[in-house]
C-alpha cells in the first residue's frame, strides 16, 4: 500500500510511492495503483498498452523493459523494509507526509523542467479529484501501512497488502461491471489467505490491531485506485502523481500533528538508518521506482507489467527476513501462498479478456 511507492499508479500502499503500493502508490493513481481494473494505475495507460501490444504482437520484450521490472521488483518490494526501519525512530504520519510533499514537489519541478511549466496546468475539478485520490491512496493507503508497521513485520504488511487486486475485483462487480470467473476464484483465494495471515494477530504474536490497519489500508487503497479513472484527472500523469504526493503528503503531516506526534519528538535523536531509509523512499521508492513503472505502462504488455503486484511480496518477506530478522511463521508462509495464487489468477483472467 506502499505502494508502492510512486504517486499516481504505484503499488500498494506500501510500496510504492503515491498512486501504487508505494506499499505503498504510484502515478493518475502509487505506488499499486489499479484504477478500474486489477492491472491499471495511470489512466488511459492500459488502453494505450493494449493498443500497442495488438499492433505487434509478435515483439520480444527488450532489456529496457527487463531492467525497468528488475526496478520496479526490487524497490517497491524493499519499500515496505524501508518503512519499518523509518518508524524505528520517526513518527509514522510525520514521516510518510515529510516523504510524500518531498517526492512530490521533486517530482513537479522535474516535470516543469523537462515539459515545462504547462505540464502542470490542471482544472480546479482536476486538481480536486488529484487531491481526494492522493489522500485514499496515500493517507488512507500508504499512511496506515506506515503506521502498521509499527506494530506487524514489513514481511506480513507486504503480504496483507498484496490482497489489493482482489479488493479492486469486488469494487468493479459492484459497480456493474462482470470480472471474468476466473478474477472471483482470484478474490475467493485472496480473502482466505488473508483470513490465514490474519492468525498471528489472533493468536497474539503480532499485534491484532496493526493487522486490521494495513486489511483497512488495502480497501482505502482500493477505493482511490479503483475511483482514480472514474473523476476527472491531470491530463499528465506525473503531474497528477505529484498533486497527489503534495495532496496526501500534507494529509499524513495534518494527521501526525493532530495525533500529536510532534509531542516529545526529538529531530537530534533520529538514527542515521532511520534518515537513509526516508532518502532512499523518496528517492527509489517514490521517483525512480515510479518512473521506471509508468514508462513500463506504455512500453511493455500489461500482463508483464501486472507481474509486481506478486513479486513485490515475495521481494518484501525476503528482505524483512534477511535484513530484520522477521520470523517467517507458518500462518505467513501459508497465507502468503495462497493470496499470491489469488493474485496471480486475477492477473491471467484480465491477461485473457
Amino acid at each position: 500500500m506502499t505502494p508502492p511507492a510512486a504517486g499516481a499508479g504505484t503499488p500498494a500502499p506500501g510500496t510504492p510511492g503515491a498512486s501504487g503500493p508505494e506499499p505503498g502508490t504510484p502515478p493518475g493513481t502509487d505506488a499499486g495503483a489499479e484504477p478500474g481494473s486489477a492491472l491499471t494505475a495511470v489512466p488511459g495507460a492500459a488502453s494505450a498498452v493494449e493498443d500497442e501490444v495488438a499492433a505487434a504482437p509478435g515483439r520480444r520484450i527488450s532489456g529496457p523493459v527487463w531492467a525497468a521490472l528488475a526496478i520496479v521488483y526490487v524497490v517497491w518490494g524493499s519499500t515496505y523494509l524501508g518503512i519499518r526501519v523509518v518508524v524505528e525512530t520517526m513518527p509514522p504520519f510525520l514521516s510518510a507526509g515529510a516523504r510524500f510533499v518531498t517526492a512530490g514537489l521533486i517530482l513537479a519541478a522535474i516535470v516543469a523542467w523537462r515539459q515545462g511549466p504547462s505540464a502542470l496546468r490542471a482544472t480546479r475539478a482536476q486538481l480536486v479529484s488529484a487531491a481526494v485520490v492522493g489522500l485514499l491512496l496515500l493517507l488512507g493507503g500508504n499512511g496506515l501501512v506506515v503506521l502498521a508497521e509499527t506494530a506487524v513485520p514489513s514481511g506480513l504488511a507486504a503480504l496483507l497488502v498484496a490482497v489489493v487486486p482482489a479488493w479492486v475485483v469486488v469494487l468493479r462487480r459492484a459497480s456493474g461491471e462482470r470480472p471474468g470467473v476466473g478474477a472471483y476464484g482470484g478474490v475467493l483465494l485472496g480473502l482466505a489467505g488473508l483470513a490465514v495471515l490474519t492468525l498471528p494477530g489472533l493468536s497474539g504474536d503480532v499485534r491484532l490491531w496493526g493487522v486490521l490497519t494495513v486489511v483497512a489500508a488495502t480497501v482505502m487503497w482500493s477505493v482511490g485506485s479503483f475511483s482514480s479513472s472514474r473523476i476527472p484527472m491531470p491530463g499528465n500523469p506525473f503531474a497528477a502523481s505529484a498533486f497527489e504526493m503534495v495532496a496526501g503528503g500534507i494529509g499524513c503531516l495534518l494527521v501526525g500533528l493532530g495525533r500529536g506526534e510532534q509531542q516529545g519528538f526529538v529531530l537530534a535523536e533520529v538514527s542515521g538508518r532511520s534518515w537513509t531509509a526516508l532518502a532512499y523512499l523518496v528517492v527509489f521508492g517514490s521517483l525512480i521506482a515510479f518512473t521506471a513503472y509508468a514508462w513500463l505502462l506504455h512500453s511493455a504488455p500489461l500482463s508483464l507489467v501486472a507481474t509486481y503486484a506478486y513479486v513485490n511480496p515475495v521481494v518484501a518477506v525476503l528482505l524483512g527476513a534477511l535484513v530484520l530478522g522477521e520470523q517467517l511463521t507458518w500462518p505467513i508462509a501459508v497465507g502468503g501462498a495462497v493470496v499470491v495464487a489469488g493474485v496471480c489468477l486475477i492477473v491471467s483472467t484480465e491477461r485473457r479478456r
